[in-house]
């Protein structure tokens, strides 16, 4: 596979990466000999970034990872976790002493010395722009817990905040072709900074791998049945913000672009990796086959102008209303 530097922290990684959220059980049951199935497929197709977050199933994705790192050591896996939000959303929990605790919990559950990478997991905004925060994330470095950290956000501004502080090494955002504002000044920003961009929710929650139609139903205990009304956590996470019938028609939209021998996933990927300063992209998968789908859109050809023309088109009259100045 491709590989690119993440950023400051130096690292090549495999342009496509494996995001971890549904290892938790929250997009529905996960059982761990499936979890794992899901794991050894990426590590079989070529990824070498696995992002996950020590609120995934409570610790549960991160425990199930370290199993992983256990059995394959020879893949050399870059593993990326997320703290912050198994506390109360309240900038004074941002404090050193937390974060020592915290990070304490996820070395434990992954089973390392030292984390690869450390986000913080979309915090209140103020927490991006205080000095305190970042002087605790440099002792975390300083004392070996983390070799790097950066930080997950929900909008642009809180991204461009990010990008100005020397010691952050990534900044994580939803990218997507349902998803385009961070192409207008985060992604540049990125680029002269030096910072690695994580492009997560690739696939806006699967409304862009055309499978799904206006009668489409999701389990209960699946975040894209009661997350719809940004009940439970941002809104912006689950279909990336959009209505699911527009997301719907939006998707249909755009199946025509898709070549012979390929699918809407792997073109909505392809689009992601097609854009300057994007370091990895971190779909999530349900199965093996999954898994093999997303990583192969690495080894698509880049789409040609009239294809990004047309994606483009598409968001600025379906989904540009929706949630370009929301995020």
């Amino acid at each position: 596979m491709e590989e690119r530097i993440l950023g400051r922290t130096g690292r090549k990684v495999g342009a496509v990466g494996l995001g971890a959220w549904q290892l938790g059980a929250d997009w529905g049951e996960v059982s761990e000999a499936e979890a794992l199935s899901i794991l050894n497929a990426a590590v079989d197709a070529g990824v070498t970034f696995i992002d996950t977050a020590d609120v995934y199933g409570d610790g549960r994705s991160e425990r199930v990872i370290g199993r992983l790192l256990r059995q394959r050591p020879e893949a050399d896996l870059m593993v990326a976790t997320k703290m912050g939000r198994r506390a109360p959303l309240d900038p004074s929990e941002h404090n050193l002493d937390n974060y020592r605790a915290w990070t304490d919990r996820s070395r434990e559950n992954l089973g390392v010395e030292r984390l690869d990478l450390v986000q913080l997991h979309c915090p209140p905004t103020p927490v991006y722009s205080s000095d305190a925060v970042y002087d605790a994330l440099d002792t975390l470095v300083e004392e070996g817990r983390i070799a790097a950290y950066g930080v997950s956000v929900e909008t642009c501004a809180e991204a461009l905040t990010a990008i100005a502080r020397p010691g952050v090494a990534t900044v994580q955002i939803i990218l997507n072709a349902f998803r385009c504002k961070p192409l207008e000044e985060v992604l540049p920003a990125a680029v002269r900074a030096g910072v690695g961009i994580i492009a997560r929710v690739p696939l806006a929650s699967g409304l862009l791998s055309g499978k799904y139609d206006a009668t489409t139903e999701f389990a209960a205990d699946d975040h894209r049945t009661y997350n719809r009304d940004g009940s439970a956590f941002d809104v912006g996470e689950t279909f990336a913000g959009v209505d699911f019938a527009t997301g719907v028609e939006a998707a249909s939209r755009l199946e025509p672009l898709v070549p012979p021998k390929a699918a809407l996933s792997q073109v909505a990927l392809r689009w992601v990796l097609d854009q300057l300063g994007l370091s990895v992209v971190i779909p999530g998968a349900r199965n093996p086959v999954q898994v093999w789908s997303n990583a192969s859109a690495a080894d698509l050809p880049r789409l040609s102008p009239g294809a990004h023309d047309e994606i483009r088109a598409v968001y600025d009259e379906l989904i540009r209303p929706q949630v370009h100045d929301r995020w």
